[in-house]
């Protein structure tokens, strides 16, 4: 074996290697450290890892091969590691980028562990190489060490095993948090324990736990404001809605002096409620929706009603109330199965109503009617109908909790959009954004719209689409893009494979093509979209932005 190429063969290679592995563990990260979500998505963007599937193969031709072939090909391996190593080189800008948590380090820590024990590997196999080599060509004097090296394939060993944990990264990262799962779910479960033991230390404290396809975190926000009116109230920040996102929350956040605790409860697999409710233990609770989210994870529609109301098993074995959106069908018709259930929506029978519905680009106006018949008329800044859906909810929980309800008219008034779901942004130079970069449903989606349409400007839509809808995927998207064609002037699509049934709807539609434009990122995309030539001012609508695993 020759020293230097073995050198630089390796160099090269352990520097591919953390370049891929990094890439490879942000992904990981990005699909919530599951593993089954990592290998779905692996097989659904094989094509990143069809080169070093076929240098893997390939670096098994250096078994036959000796002297001048061996080192030529060594140098074509080096060649294409390096390339690797450049495709996956840190510096590319990430919308979430790697976060190093100690999960992480540890997983590292792992990973680091098994690319050793291959280069460990291979410079024993490369000493054993020569030292047998070489005894062989003392005792046999007709044999010389060139010839040896052509009747042992073993002398390959060395490239083969180091390039082989360079090409097996894609499979390594996942190992390493398989062989790590058991000292995380112990860690996570020390801490979980940790956190139920404080909520068991604050037997008054008030709490509420938040789920639904899509509006969760708007009613959380929405509540937050309503009840810090007059409560001392605490909610999970941001879309901290996992079991350890909840458990961090508790753990860091919580005092003796809050009197409502708020948690947001997200779920992409059956059961995911169920093990949140376990963890906060919720008096009372709100389902603001059901539909066809994460339906890749979940299998079917049905799993999704079942595990949103894990929620509602939950409160109604501890006493409590649950909140549901009479306007959703799915859960409409699950109403008579609670009898601790209040409802609240737009929809004749809701208990709470809302109804004389104005919207305009400046803001909402309803009337509110509660069950004993007494009304109130509110406003918000709130853009388009289906925000009173989630304002209705936190009014009628909010009423609940003793605040009368023209006492809530002013909160309701001060209440902002949450970022980047129907946020207005008003960049100035005549372009106004609609920032709902974290809607990816279909229901929101057709809400989005319906705002778009209240401006009297000229419409651009920016979208790379809907993802996690299973099977009606491609369908769903399909949809939005004819209900996108009757709502815009222009319309912008990221993304081309992904957007694909968006564009056949828009042309099934009779849309004018010539609006259509596809691009390939989205810096491309809004400068499209600021491109268009107009007398009227422009009003952009940012439907969705879809994440760096996407």
């Amino acid at each position: 074996m020759n020293t230097v190429i073995w050198l630089i063969y390796a160099a090269v290679t352990l520097l591919a290697i953390i370049f891929l592995g990094l890439r490879e563990f942000h992904m990981l990260q990005l699909n919530g450290y599951k593993t089954p979500e990592h290998s779905w998505w692996m097989k659904k963007n094989f094509k990143r890892y069809i080169l070093p599937i076929v240098l893997f193969i390939g670096q098994f031709l250096l078994l036959p091969l000796h002297g001048g072939l061996r080192t030529a090909l060594v140098m074509v391996l080096c060649f294409f590691n390096a390339i690797i190593a450049l495709l996956n080189k840190p510096g590319k800008k990430f919308k979430k980028p790697l976060v190093y948590t100690a999960r992480m380090k540890r997983m590292m820590i792992t990973f680091g562990i098994l690319v050793v024990i291959f280069y460990v590997a291979a410079v024993l196999k490369g000493e054993t190489t020569v030292y047998t080599c070489r005894i062989w060509n003392e005792a046999h004097t007709d044999f010389t060490y060139d010839s040896m090296e052509k009747r042992w394939f073993i002398s390959a060993l060395p490239y083969i095993l180091a390039g082989s944990a360079l090409y097996l990264t894609p499979l390594l990262v996942p190992l390493s948090n398989l062989i790590n799962k058991p000292i995380e779910t112990a860690i996570n479960n020390w801490y979980i324990n940790d956190a139920k033991k404080k909520l068991a230390a604050m037997p008054d404290l008030h709490k509420v736990g938040i789920t639904g396809s899509y509006g969760k975190t708007s009613m959380k926000f929405y509540l937050s404001e309503l009840l810090s009116s007059q409560y001392e109230t605490l909610k999970t920040p941001e879309s901290f809605n996992t079991p350890m996102g909840v458990t961090i929350t508790v753990r860091r956040d919580l005092k003796p002096t809050h009197e409502y605790f708020i948690c947001e409860m997200g779920a992409r697999r059956v059961h995911e409620i169920k093990e949140l409710c376990g963890i906060a233990n919720p008096h009372d609770g709100i389902i603001t929706s059901v539909g066809p989210q994460h339906l890749e994870t979940f299998g079917s529609i049905e799993n999704v009603v079942n595990t949103k109301f894990e929620l509602a098993d939950c409160v109604k074995a501890n006493g409590g109330k649950i909140y549901l959106n009479y306007d959703n069908e799915l859960i409409r018709a699950k109403v008579s199965e609670y009898p601790n259930a209040v409802t609240y929506g737009t929809t004749e029978g809701s208990m709470w109503r809302g109804s004389d519905v104005t919207v305009s680009d400046r803001g909402t106006e309803f009337t509110v009617t509660a069950p004993d018949g007494k009304s109130c008329r509110f406003g918000t800044k709130l853009l388009g109908e289906h925000s009173v859906q989630n304002l209705l909810g936190a009014i009628a929980y909010a009423c609940g909790t003793g605040i009368p309800m023209e006492k809530l008219v002013l909160p309701v008034k001060r209440i902002a959009a949450v970022p980047h779901r129907l946020q207005l942004l008003d960049k100035g130079g005549g372009v106004t954004y609609i920032d709902d970069a974290y809607n990816s449903n279909p229901s929101g989606c057709r809400a989005a719209l319906a705002v778009l349409g209240l401006f009297d400007a000229c419409r651009i839509l920016v979208t790379p689409g809907m993802v996690e809808l299973g099977a009606k995927q491609a369908e769903l998207n399909f949809e939005f893009g004819q209900e996108a064609a009757k709502a815009c002037d222009y319309i912008v699509l990221v993304g081309k494979a992904q957007t694909q049934p968006i564009y056949d709807g828009i042309r099934d539609a009779g849309f004018d093509m010539e609006k259509v434009y596809v691009a390939d990122v989205l810096n491309d995309a809004l400068a499209k979209a600021n491109s268009y030539p107009t007398d009227k001012k422009k009003v952009v609508l940012l439907e969705n932005d879809l994440p760096d695993n996407y």
